[in-house]
Order: structure tokens, then sequence, then C-alpha cells
């Protein structure tokens, strides 16, 4: 059974259709990319799913169960966790204390020094700056504290928006490193982004997103391979 299914979709804003019939899988251990030009629908699509935006039409399943139609805190309860473009910290706050904001859930609550100790174990250097508050952290510690901080949830599924935004290529080296790691435990990651060679050589498969919809699904060395692709990011 797919860990994520997405049928049909249809969503947007405002009366502007967004996403036209999207459909995508992911399963169990599975590193997905979403790539596409800018305004495809990548964000609209982990907003979706994340319960951020009510989908106009189609199917939205994690392990089977319907997900569409629930609230944010239901999603993310059921172990679907979004870490939108931005990261959305909580700057006044330490990093520790934004890392057990991130255990909010029972699931994550109930084995929040497990997953401490999992996190820091991933990203040493917030290990090191506990108390250093957030707003105080370079943007690759800030990127970094971001995921670790949805880890807190003990997802079942991580989405990822353009998680490599504004990051140098040493904190892109290492960030991606976390990802394979983590990945490698047995999480199922969907990750969205600019960074499209980067995403793809992560991926065990991938979309290409274009006006809304799929027109290339693939594993991530088959899209990069591809001339359509090429086209589409390249015109």
């Amino acid at each position: 059974m797919a860990r994520l299914t997405v049928e049909s979709l249809e969503a947007g804003y405002d009366g502007v259709q967004v996403l036209r019939g999207v459909a995508l899988e992911a399963r169990g251990g599975e590193f997905v990319a979403v790539v596409g030009p800018n305004g495809a629908g990548k964000s609209t699509l982990l907003k979706a799913v994340a319960g951020l935006l009510r989908p106009r039409a189609g199917a939205i399943r994690l392990d089977g169960e319907r997900i569409d139609g629930r609230s944010p805190w239901e999603i993310v309860a059921r172990g679907l966790t979004l870490i939108p473009e931005g990261r959305r910290l909580f700057g006044p706050l330490s990093v520790r204390e934004n890392l057990e904001l991130g255990a909010f859930v029972p699931r994550g609550g109930a084995v929040r020094e497990e997953t401490l100790r999992v996190v820091y174990r991933l990203f040493p250097v917030l290990d090191g700056k506990q108390r250093v508050l957030a707003q105080h952290l370079s943007g690759g510690e800030q990127q970094m504290l971001a995921l670790a901080r949805g880890l807190m949830t003990r997802p079942r599924l991580l989405c990822l928006d353009d998680p490599f935004l504004g990051l140098g290529r040493a904190v892109v080296d290492a960030f991606c490193d976390a990802l394979r790691a983590v990945r490698d435990e047995g999480l199922t990651i969907v990750a969205t982004g600019q960074h499209v060679r980067r995403l793809l050589r992560l991926a065990t498969r991938a979309y290409l997103l274009d006006e809304g919809r799929v027109i290339l699904s693939g594993t991530g060395a088959e899209l990069l391979a591809s001339e359509q692709l090429r086209r589409t990011l390249l015109p």
C-alpha cells in the first residue's frame, strides 16, 4: 500500500484553478521529488496534502485513509508533517524550545526525549546550541532546526517545500545527508523546489509538474536524463 496517494486532485485560490487532475503516489521509505517551473503548482500541491488548502475535487489518502477535507491538526496527528517554505520558526524561543513545541501531537510527545536524541545526532550543531534563540541562528542552522522540529512530530510522511532555498552548497550537502539518513530509517519524504538536480539525485520517484498537471514521471535518474524536463525548465 502506498503511504501517500493523490488522485485526480483539483485545487486553487479565489476562483483560479491551479491543480488540474494531479495524480501521484509515495511508498514507504521513498524520497519523492516534485519539480517544475515557477507557478506550476508545487506549493499548492503540498498545501492541499497538508490540509492548508481544501481541494475542489479528487482524493488524498495517507496509508489508505482519506485525509482530504480534514483539518491540518488532524492530518499531523495521523502522521503527515509539512515543513513550509520560509521555515516559520519561533524566533524569540530557543532551539530546545522550538524542538519541544514540535512534539505537540501525542505520537511525538510520547517519545519526545528519544526523538531529541535522534535529531541531535542528525544535527550536532543544534545540540551545541540548545539555549540559543532561533532568531540568532544562521540561515542554514534555521533550516536544520525547521527539519528537526518537523521530525519531532514522529511523522510517517514528511513534506518539504523548497528545503534548499537560500542555503550555501556546504549546508545543502549536510542537509541532503540528513535527509538520506531519515529516509534510510523508513521515513517517506515528498519534496518540491527549484533545486531540481539536487532533488532528483535524492529521488527514488519523481514527477514533473507544469501548469498544474503532471506531465512526466519516473525515477529521479530518468527525469534527470529527460529531454522533456530540460525543455520545460529551460525553455
